[in-house]
Protein backbone atom coordinates (compact mmCIF):
# COMPACT_ATOMS: atom_id res chain seq x y z
CA UNK A 1 0.00 0.00 0.00
CA UNK A 2 1.67 3.28 -0.63
CA UNK A 3 2.02 6.24 1.86
CA UNK A 4 -0.34 8.27 2.77
CA UNK A 5 0.97 11.65 2.39
CA UNK A 6 -0.38 13.82 5.60
CA UNK A 7 -1.09 17.59 5.14
CA UNK A 8 0.21 19.28 8.15
CA UNK A 9 -2.22 20.44 10.69
CA UNK A 10 -2.48 24.28 9.62
CA UNK A 11 -5.30 24.81 12.68
CA UNK A 12 -2.41 23.94 15.13
CA UNK A 13 0.42 25.94 13.35
CA UNK A 14 -2.21 28.96 13.52
CA UNK A 15 -2.66 28.51 17.24
CA UNK A 16 1.15 28.57 18.03
CA UNK A 17 1.71 31.46 15.85
CA UNK A 18 -1.23 33.51 17.65
CA UNK A 19 -0.31 32.07 20.97
CA UNK A 20 3.80 34.01 19.71
CA UNK A 21 1.75 36.71 18.84
CA UNK A 22 -0.10 37.79 21.50
CA UNK A 23 2.90 36.88 23.87
CA UNK A 24 5.18 39.29 22.13
CA UNK A 25 2.06 41.73 22.11
CA UNK A 26 1.75 41.72 25.73
CA UNK A 27 6.00 41.85 26.06
CA UNK A 28 5.72 44.52 23.89
CA UNK A 29 2.97 46.36 26.46
CA UNK A 30 4.46 45.72 29.22
CA UNK A 31 7.52 47.75 28.22
CA UNK A 32 5.79 50.34 27.15
CA UNK A 33 4.15 50.15 30.37
CA UNK A 34 7.03 50.07 32.34
CA UNK A 35 8.54 53.05 30.28
CA UNK A 36 5.28 55.14 31.19
CA UNK A 37 5.90 54.12 34.64
CA UNK A 38 9.50 55.64 34.27
CA UNK A 39 8.48 58.65 32.28
CA UNK A 40 5.52 59.18 34.71
CA UNK A 41 8.25 59.12 37.36
CA UNK A 42 10.25 61.99 36.16
CA UNK A 43 7.30 63.95 35.73
CA UNK A 44 6.36 64.13 39.17
CA UNK A 45 10.03 64.31 40.53
CA UNK A 46 10.27 67.17 38.30
CA UNK A 47 6.84 68.87 39.23
CA UNK A 48 7.89 68.12 42.93
CA UNK A 49 11.11 69.78 42.52
CA UNK A 50 9.51 72.71 40.97
CA UNK A 51 6.98 72.83 43.68
CA UNK A 52 9.83 72.97 46.22
CA UNK A 53 12.11 75.32 44.66
CA UNK A 54 8.78 77.76 44.41
CA UNK A 55 7.83 77.21 47.73
CA UNK A 56 11.47 78.28 49.21
CA UNK A 57 11.54 81.32 46.28
CA UNK A 58 8.00 82.37 47.65
CA UNK A 59 9.71 82.06 51.35
CA UNK A 60 12.81 83.90 50.78
CA UNK A 61 10.47 86.38 49.28
CA UNK A 62 8.21 86.12 52.27
CA UNK A 63 11.57 86.58 54.57
CA UNK A 64 12.83 89.37 52.51
CA UNK A 65 9.63 91.41 52.61
CA UNK A 66 8.89 90.52 56.41
CA UNK A 67 12.42 91.76 56.84
CA UNK A 68 11.97 95.26 55.28
CA UNK A 69 8.16 95.70 56.61
CA UNK A 70 8.15 99.12 58.37
CA UNK A 71 11.16 100.81 56.57
CA UNK A 72 9.53 103.06 54.79
CA UNK A 73 6.50 102.97 57.90
CA UNK A 74 7.40 104.64 60.98
CA UNK A 75 4.54 102.83 62.91
CA UNK A 76 5.95 99.51 63.14
CA UNK A 77 9.20 98.18 65.15
CA UNK A 78 11.60 99.03 62.63
CA UNK A 79 13.96 101.47 63.23
CA UNK A 80 16.20 103.01 65.74
CA UNK A 81 15.95 102.34 69.33
CA UNK A 82 14.22 105.86 70.57
CA UNK A 83 14.02 106.14 74.90
CA UNK A 84 11.47 107.74 76.03
CA UNK A 85 12.26 111.05 78.28
CA UNK A 86 14.08 110.17 81.13
CA UNK A 87 14.35 106.44 81.01
CA UNK A 88 16.77 105.02 83.15
CA UNK A 89 18.14 101.27 84.22
CA UNK A 90 20.09 99.01 81.71
CA UNK A 91 19.96 99.98 77.81
CA UNK A 92 17.38 103.08 79.37
CA UNK A 93 14.55 100.06 79.26
CA UNK A 94 12.41 101.25 82.73
CA UNK A 95 10.62 104.12 83.38
CA UNK A 96 10.37 105.04 86.51
CA UNK A 97 7.80 106.84 89.14
CA UNK A 98 8.16 108.28 92.58
CA UNK A 99 11.49 109.82 94.17
CA UNK A 100 14.62 108.76 92.50
CA UNK A 101 15.97 108.60 96.29
CA UNK A 102 13.42 106.02 97.66
CA UNK A 103 15.03 103.65 99.24
CA UNK A 104 12.91 100.75 97.70
CA UNK A 105 12.64 100.28 93.86
CA UNK A 106 9.62 97.97 92.71
CA UNK A 107 10.34 96.75 89.14
CA UNK A 108 7.38 95.95 86.85
CA UNK A 109 7.26 94.09 84.08
CA UNK A 110 3.52 94.30 82.29
CA UNK A 111 1.39 94.50 78.99
CA UNK A 112 -1.20 96.70 78.49
CA UNK A 113 -3.54 93.81 77.02
CA UNK A 114 -2.83 91.55 79.92
CA UNK A 115 -5.31 90.87 81.96
CA UNK A 116 -3.65 89.71 84.91
CA UNK A 117 -1.88 93.08 85.33
CA UNK A 118 -4.69 94.88 85.43
CA UNK A 119 -5.72 93.00 88.22
CA UNK A 120 -2.46 93.45 89.62
CA UNK A 121 -3.03 97.09 89.31
CA UNK A 122 -6.33 97.27 90.58
CA UNK A 123 -5.10 95.63 93.56
CA UNK A 124 -2.09 97.66 94.43
CA UNK A 125 -2.47 100.89 92.64
CA UNK A 126 -3.20 103.04 95.41
CA UNK A 127 -0.57 101.38 97.98
CA UNK A 128 1.40 102.27 95.19
CA UNK A 129 0.73 105.44 95.33
CA UNK A 130 0.79 106.05 98.66
CA UNK A 131 4.59 104.87 98.87
CA UNK A 132 5.46 106.85 96.09
CA UNK A 133 3.66 110.26 97.63
CA UNK A 134 5.63 109.57 100.59
CA UNK A 135 9.05 109.10 98.64
CA UNK A 136 9.46 105.70 100.31
CA UNK A 137 9.02 103.99 97.27
CA UNK A 138 10.40 104.10 93.24
CA UNK A 139 8.53 101.79 90.61
CA UNK A 140 10.19 101.28 87.37
CA UNK A 141 8.16 100.04 84.78
CA UNK A 142 9.18 97.58 82.13
CA UNK A 143 6.82 97.36 78.73
CA UNK A 144 6.25 94.15 76.91
CA UNK A 145 4.51 93.07 73.89
CA UNK A 146 3.76 89.29 75.25
CA UNK A 147 -0.11 89.64 74.33
CA UNK A 148 0.76 90.71 70.73
CA UNK A 149 2.94 87.25 70.12
CA UNK A 150 0.01 85.02 71.93
CA UNK A 151 -3.34 86.65 70.60
CA UNK A 152 -2.11 88.42 67.39
CA UNK A 153 -2.50 92.38 67.15
CA UNK A 154 -0.56 95.25 67.49
CA UNK A 155 -2.24 96.61 70.57
CA UNK A 156 0.76 95.57 73.42
CA UNK A 157 3.00 97.50 71.25
CA UNK A 158 1.11 100.71 70.04
CA UNK A 159 -0.30 100.95 74.03
CA UNK A 160 3.58 100.85 75.30
CA UNK A 161 4.72 103.07 72.78
CA UNK A 162 1.82 105.38 73.64
CA UNK A 163 2.68 105.09 77.28
CA UNK A 164 6.14 106.22 76.49
CA UNK A 165 4.84 109.14 74.52
CA UNK A 166 3.36 109.71 77.59
CA UNK A 167 6.38 109.77 79.55
CA UNK A 168 7.94 112.27 76.99
CA UNK A 169 5.15 114.42 78.07
CA UNK A 170 5.91 113.79 81.99
CA UNK A 171 2.28 112.24 82.14
CA UNK A 172 3.35 108.72 82.01
CA UNK A 173 1.65 107.40 85.60
CA UNK A 174 -1.49 108.71 84.95
CA UNK A 175 -1.94 107.71 81.41
CA UNK A 176 -0.93 104.23 82.42
CA UNK A 177 -3.16 103.96 85.24
CA UNK A 178 -6.22 105.21 82.47
CA UNK A 179 -4.74 102.38 79.98
CA UNK A 180 -5.36 99.97 82.45
CA UNK A 181 -8.55 101.27 83.54
CA UNK A 182 -10.05 101.46 80.35
CA UNK A 183 -8.46 97.88 79.48
CA UNK A 184 -10.34 96.14 76.80
CA UNK A 185 -10.94 92.53 76.34
CA UNK A 186 -7.68 90.62 75.70
CA UNK A 187 -8.97 89.20 72.48
CA UNK A 188 -9.57 92.91 71.39
CA UNK A 189 -6.92 95.04 70.15
CA UNK A 190 -8.49 98.01 70.74
CA UNK A 191 -5.28 99.37 71.44
CA UNK A 192 -3.85 98.31 68.42
CA UNK A 193 -6.10 101.62 67.03
CA UNK A 194 -4.30 104.74 67.49
CA UNK A 195 -7.34 106.58 67.57
CA UNK A 196 -8.09 104.94 70.72
CA UNK A 197 -4.80 105.56 72.62
CA UNK A 198 -5.29 108.99 71.81
CA UNK A 199 -8.63 109.37 72.92
CA UNK A 200 -8.25 107.38 76.15
CA UNK A 201 -5.10 110.69 76.27
CA UNK A 202 -7.92 112.64 76.23
CA UNK A 203 -8.87 111.99 79.66
CA UNK A 204 -5.23 113.11 80.99
CA UNK A 205 -5.35 116.73 81.64
CA UNK A 206 -2.40 118.69 78.91
CA UNK A 207 -1.40 115.31 77.22
CA UNK A 208 -2.82 115.80 73.95
CA UNK A 209 -0.76 117.89 72.00
CA UNK A 210 0.47 117.95 68.51
CA UNK A 211 3.85 116.55 69.91
CA UNK A 212 2.01 113.95 71.71
CA UNK A 213 -0.38 113.44 68.84
CA UNK A 214 2.87 112.32 66.18
CA UNK A 215 4.78 110.36 68.76
CA UNK A 216 2.22 108.16 68.72
CA UNK A 217 1.05 107.74 64.84
CA UNK A 218 4.73 107.96 64.35
CA UNK A 219 5.12 104.92 66.70
CA UNK A 220 8.41 106.76 67.77
CA UNK A 221 8.96 104.16 70.20
CA UNK A 222 7.95 101.09 68.65
CA UNK A 223 11.87 100.00 68.56
CA UNK A 224 12.51 100.90 72.44
CA UNK A 225 9.42 98.91 73.19
CA UNK A 226 10.51 95.68 71.20
CA UNK A 227 14.23 96.03 72.89
CA UNK A 228 12.40 95.87 76.58
CA UNK A 229 10.13 92.94 75.23
CA UNK A 230 13.51 91.35 74.45
CA UNK A 231 15.48 92.08 77.92
CA UNK A 232 12.03 90.37 79.37
CA UNK A 233 12.95 87.47 77.28
CA UNK A 234 16.29 86.95 78.04
CA UNK A 235 15.16 87.42 82.01
CA UNK A 236 13.33 83.95 81.47
CA UNK A 237 10.18 85.51 82.92
CA UNK A 238 7.36 83.08 83.03
CA UNK A 239 5.01 85.49 82.76
CA UNK A 240 3.12 88.92 83.22
CA UNK A 241 3.06 90.93 85.81
CA UNK A 242 6.82 90.38 87.19
CA UNK A 243 6.84 92.14 89.96
CA UNK A 244 10.59 92.27 92.02
CA UNK A 245 10.55 94.46 95.45
CA UNK A 246 14.25 95.46 95.85
CA UNK A 247 14.83 92.37 92.85
CA UNK A 248 13.13 89.68 94.84
CA UNK A 249 9.82 88.29 93.27
CA UNK A 250 6.82 89.42 95.54
CA UNK A 251 5.17 85.97 93.92
CA UNK A 252 7.98 83.50 94.63
CA UNK A 253 6.30 82.32 97.51
CA UNK A 254 2.94 80.78 96.24
CA UNK A 255 1.94 80.55 100.21
CA UNK A 256 2.81 83.61 101.54
CA UNK A 257 2.57 86.17 98.91
CA UNK A 258 3.85 90.16 99.42
CA UNK A 259 0.06 91.48 99.55
CA UNK A 260 -0.18 95.15 99.08
CA UNK A 261 -0.35 95.67 103.17
CA UNK A 262 2.78 93.58 103.36
CA UNK A 263 4.50 95.45 100.69
CA UNK A 264 3.49 98.71 102.67
CA UNK A 265 5.02 97.32 106.13
CA UNK A 266 8.37 95.70 104.16
CA UNK A 267 8.74 99.47 102.38
CA UNK A 268 8.15 101.60 105.35
CA UNK A 269 10.71 98.78 107.17
CA UNK A 270 13.17 99.45 104.53
CA UNK A 271 13.03 102.85 105.16
CA UNK A 272 13.35 102.28 108.73
CA UNK A 273 16.57 100.29 107.76
CA UNK A 274 15.28 97.22 109.14
CA UNK A 275 15.11 95.28 106.33
CA UNK A 276 14.91 95.38 102.67
CA UNK A 277 17.61 97.83 101.93
CA UNK A 278 17.99 98.96 98.25
CA UNK A 279 19.22 96.26 96.29
CA UNK A 280 19.54 96.56 92.54
CA UNK A 281 16.57 95.79 91.23
CA UNK A 282 17.70 94.00 88.10
CA UNK A 283 16.17 91.85 85.90
CA UNK A 284 18.31 88.97 86.91
CA UNK A 285 18.45 89.40 90.30
CA UNK A 286 15.77 87.39 91.05
CA UNK A 287 15.93 83.97 92.18
CA UNK A 288 13.07 82.41 90.57
CA UNK A 289 11.35 84.02 87.40
CA UNK A 290 8.47 85.91 87.65
CA UNK A 291 5.40 83.90 89.65
CA UNK A 292 3.15 82.62 86.88
CA UNK A 293 1.30 80.38 88.87
CA UNK A 294 -2.53 80.87 88.85
CA UNK A 295 -4.17 82.20 91.93
CA UNK A 296 -6.62 79.61 93.38
CA UNK A 297 -9.82 81.46 93.56
CA UNK A 298 -10.11 80.02 97.60
CA UNK A 299 -6.90 81.66 98.22
CA UNK A 300 -7.92 85.36 97.66
CA UNK A 301 -9.38 85.43 101.32
CA UNK A 302 -6.00 84.40 103.32
CA UNK A 303 -3.73 87.32 103.95
CA UNK A 304 -6.90 89.62 104.72
CA UNK A 305 -7.09 91.17 107.73
CA UNK A 306 -10.36 92.20 109.90
CA UNK A 307 -11.74 95.39 108.50
CA UNK A 308 -10.31 94.72 104.65
CA UNK A 309 -12.17 93.15 101.75
CA UNK A 310 -12.65 89.76 102.36
CA UNK A 311 -12.19 88.72 98.92
CA UNK A 312 -11.59 90.64 95.57
CA UNK A 313 -13.44 87.45 93.52
CA UNK A 314 -13.81 89.47 90.29
CA UNK A 315 -10.18 90.57 90.28
CA UNK A 316 -9.25 86.41 91.45
CA UNK A 317 -11.27 85.16 88.48
CA UNK A 318 -9.70 86.82 86.50
CA UNK A 319 -6.24 86.05 87.34
CA UNK A 320 -7.29 82.30 87.27
CA UNK A 321 -8.69 82.80 84.04
CA UNK A 322 -5.73 84.19 82.31
CA UNK A 323 -3.49 81.27 84.63
CA UNK A 324 -5.58 78.83 82.83
CA UNK A 325 -4.97 79.54 79.26
CA UNK A 326 -1.94 77.72 79.76
CA UNK A 327 0.06 80.02 77.24
CA UNK A 328 2.30 81.24 79.73
CA UNK A 329 1.65 84.83 78.58
CA UNK A 330 -0.43 85.97 80.89
CA UNK A 331 0.14 83.65 83.56
CA UNK A 332 0.33 86.91 85.98
CA UNK A 333 1.19 86.54 89.61
CA UNK A 334 0.24 84.04 92.23
CA UNK A 335 -0.85 86.26 94.67
CA UNK A 336 -2.15 89.55 92.59
CA UNK A 337 -5.90 88.63 94.15
CA UNK A 338 -4.81 86.28 96.99
CA UNK A 339 -4.90 89.06 99.68
CA UNK A 340 -5.77 92.01 97.34
CA UNK A 341 -8.04 93.01 100.33
CA UNK A 342 -4.90 93.83 102.65
CA UNK A 343 -4.31 97.85 101.43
Amino acid sequence: MPPRFVWPNVSEKNDGANREAKRSARERLQVEREREKKREKRRRTLVVASAVVGVLGLAAVVGLIAANTGKGDKSDAAGPVTAPSGATGKDALAIQAGKPEAKSTLTVWEDFRCPACKSFETNYRDTIHELEAKGLLKVDYHLVTLIDGNMGGSGSLKGANAAACAQDAGKFPAYHDVLFENQPQETDDAYGNNAKLLELAGKVDGLVTPEFRKCVEDGTHNSWVNKSYEAFRAGKFRGTPSVLLNGKDIFADQANPVTPQKLKEQVEAAAKGSGGGNASASPSSSGSPSASRSASPSASAKGSKSGGSASPSASSSTVAKSSSTGTGSRAGSAGVAKGAGED
